[in-house]
Formats: C-alpha cells, structure tokens, sequence
C-alpha cells in the first residue's frame, strides 16, 4: 500500500531506532510533515521512548486507522515494488520490497531456519515495538534482507526491465536522505522474479544452512515474530531484499575498547588463550594503547571469524567493553590509560564473500558486528500493508 498523494517527502520517514541520542532530529521530522499525512504518525522513535509508551502507542493505532478510513491508500495485492535508493555518495542502492514468512525465520539461539539474524537480539529491545504491533491495522517497515548473491541473478534483472514497468514514486527523502524511485513488480516481471527466488533458495540450502539473512531491523522482525506466534498479527511480514553484493551497500566494522585493565598484562594472557604465532593459520589484528600500537594473530582454530573468536574471550572475561564506530575514535579513546582498543578489520569484498558461511557456522554474530551504512542511509518507512 502507498499513500494518495502527490508529494511524499513528508510522509517517508527514517526508521525508528536512528537517532537515539539526538531527539532533535525528531523535533525536525514533525515540524517538516506538519499537518501533512506522515508515517512520522504511525511508528514511536527511539528516542522518544519511555517507561510508560501506551499514550503515545494508543495514538499510532488511531492515526492507522484514521488513514484507513480516510481512504489514504493504494492497495497493490500479490505485487513487489523495485527501489532504487540513490545513496549520498551518488552510489544506487538496489532492493525489492516484499514479504517473508515468519514460520522461516527465527533470531533465537539453537535453531537453524532459512532466514536468520546477523547479530544477537536484545530481547529488552522487544517489547515496546511488540506492544505497537500487538494493536496495529497497519506495518511499515525498515527491515533489510540480504541475499548472497554474488553473481547478481536476483534482484539486477529488474534493473534492465524497469522501464516496462509501472513507475510509482520518484522524490527526495526528507532531511538530506537522498533519492528513492520504486517500480511496481507484478504479472511477467512477478513470475520470473519468483522463478529466481525459488531457484536461489534451493542452490543456496544445499550450500549453506541459510538462504537470508536480516541484516537491519532485526529487533522489529523479532517483535513481528513474537506477535505472530501468541495470535495477534499476520503470519507474514514487510522487507526490502538486497544483496550483500550491492556495491552501494556499506559496512562498516565495529571496534572494541576494553577498559579498566592493565594493557600489557591483558594483551598477554589473551594472546595465550586465543593467538598462535603462524601468521599464515591466523588472523591479524591491530590494537591500541596509551604506550602505542601493537599485532595479535587470533588463531583461525578457535572460531568462525577473528570477532567470533575475540567477544567471546571478553565476554567469559566478563570485560567492560566498549564498542567504537570509526577508526580515528578508536586511537584516540584507546590512548586514556587502563584501556586496549581492538581495530576490526574493515568489511570489504572477502568480507562480504565469507558473511553468510560466518554466520551459518556461528549461528549469530556478536552484538555490534558491524553498521549497514550512515544514520541518514538507513531504510525509510515508504511502504505499507494490513497486518489485521
């Protein structure tokens, strides 16, 4: 479903969970869609959280069905839609909007279904987009799927056929978000598409024990699944497909400073536990700390990736960690005395190569693995669809 109207600038809107620390950023959002139809309405920003949410819930179920009533929709049944997100770097982001069944995917630790998260779930985090969902008519959604795709046979043939297909919106996100056009996917162009999932699913199965990947929006997918499975809500729920291959899609690492330790000691004990000395069986990572820079080799051995391998030593040290965006951050924070900063290394194509193994040797990633992108290039809420 998309909105009537004839500029939607102020009804896209950036997902919930950026911004957290900046509420102004929010103040800005309701000043620029004003009276307008806005999915600022219909979602409750992070930031805006508190301990007591049922007002504010209470109002977005209204609001939901005030658009519905007022006939605010276009309905496109059995349809997908093509984006084409035109990124702040000039780059183009490719995806289809779609749904997923939630009898296939699960973010709990043990179980092994076809679509998957990438990093742990704050089960904290759950509740209050569950309690959203539980009442809700309507989602929007800023979760993104990745496919492993690296011969670009899923979603890059609807580049080439998008001119023969129906164009429904082309603007300028709201507040420096870029560009979005989307193409509505449906009869021929839907078959083939389908024949192209299908195909994907089962060459990939055979290889891996996932097929999908949640790569952002986990926490809200999670709520979708809790909903689903006490009775509330559809069994089914709203993505945006990309593939991790996209060359305008970026990630980028997280580090990690553990502090209140004593630099020399603590690097010695781990460089016993976890490294070996064959650089060649090993992975190399660079530390920080105030008296300089240092290499330990994390023993491939001991896990699926040099992260895997590396949280989980902090985590059974109990360690006060500390996670870094940035590596110019890292080596100054890194310089105040008790503190190791760890660079991870960056995510670039061998990266991308290896993430789906990673994650089906692993089951999840360690929390705060990596970024998809900037704050202003995550998903916008666009979309809509009947969840009641």
């Amino acid at each position: 479903m998309l909105p009537k109207l004839d500029d939607l600038s102020r009804w896209a809107v950036i997902a919930c969970d950026q911004f957290t620390s900046q509420p102004e950023y929010w103040d800005k959002v309701r000043d620029y869609a004003g009276n307008s139809p806005s999915a600022y309405r219909l979602i409750l920003p992070e930031a805006m959280l508190k301990d007591d949410n049922t007002e504010a819930i209470t109002q977005i179920n209204s609001a939901m069905n005030e658009y519905l009533d007022a006939g605010l929709f276009n309905e496109y049944k059995n349809t997908y839609i093509y984006v084409e997100r035109e990124m702040l770097d000039g780059k183009t982001r490719r995806g289809i909007v779609g749904v997923i069944d939630l009898e296939e995917y699960d973010y709990r630790p043990g179980t092994s279904p076809l679509i998957r998260a990438t990093e742990e779930t704050v089960k904290e985090r759950i509740p209050p987009r569950k309690a959203i969902r539980e009442n809700a008519a309507l989602e929007l959604s800023h979760v993104i799927l990745l496919c492993d795709d690296e011969k670009r046979e899923l979603i890059e043939p609807l580049t080439l056929s998008k001119h023969s297909m129906k164009k429904l919106y082309d603007f300028s996100l709201m507040l420096g978000g870029g560009n979005i056009r989307g193409w509505l996917v449906r009869g021929d162009h839907a078959r083939a598409l389908n024949m192209r999932i299908a195909s994907y699913i089962k060459r990939k199965s055979k290889e891996l024990s996932l097929v999908f990947a949640v790569g952002d929006g986990n926490h809200s997918l999670a709520s979708a699944k809790a909903c689903y499975e006490e009775g509330y809500t559809s069994r089914y729920a709203m993505v945006e497909l990309e593939n991790i291959y996209d060359d305008a899609l970026k990630f980028e690492p997280i580090h990690r400073i553990v502090k209140n330790v004593e630099p020399e000691d603590f690097i010695r004990e781990l460089v016993a536990e976890i490294c070996n000395g064959n650089e060649k069986s090993s992975w190399p990572i660079t530390y920080y700390t105030h008296s300089g820079e240092g290499t330990i080799y994390i023993d491939r051995e001991k896990g699926a990736s040099a992260l895997v391998v590396l949280q989980k030593y902090l985590d059974e040290k109990a360690c006060e960690v500390d996670y870094i965006h940035g590596d110019d951050a890292l080596r100054e924070l890194s310089d105040a005395e008790g503190c190791v900063g760890f660079l991870m290394p960056p995510f670039d194509e061998d990266a991308k190569r290896d993430f789906f193994r990673v994650i089906s040797q692993s089951g999840t990633l360690p929390r705060k693995t990596f970024s998809m992108g900037h704050a202003q290039e995550k998903r916008y809420y666009l979309e809509a669809r009947r969840i009641q």
